[in-house]
């Protein structure tokens, strides 16, 4: 089987409790896991997680 975690922040846009640049958007780090009979294996763990590993890889792809 294979399943899907999606932890995330959501970010109103009158939310005046987070800076003015963070309302109105959403933040989603999604991990997709394989689990078997002899255990599991989480098939995204080799991607980017922190905003320089994302930016740098934005940057290389993007040419």
């Amino acid at each position: 089987m294979v399943l899907t975690v999606e932890p995330g922040l959501y970010f109103q846009p009158d939310d005046l409790t987070v800076p003015e640049e963070w309302r109105g958007i959403g933040v989603r780090i999604e991990d997709d896991l394989l689990v078997t009979d002899d255990g599991h294996e989480n098939l995204s763990a080799g991607l980017p997680r922190s905003a320089d590993e994302v930016e740098a890889w934005m940057a290389r792809v993007a040419g």
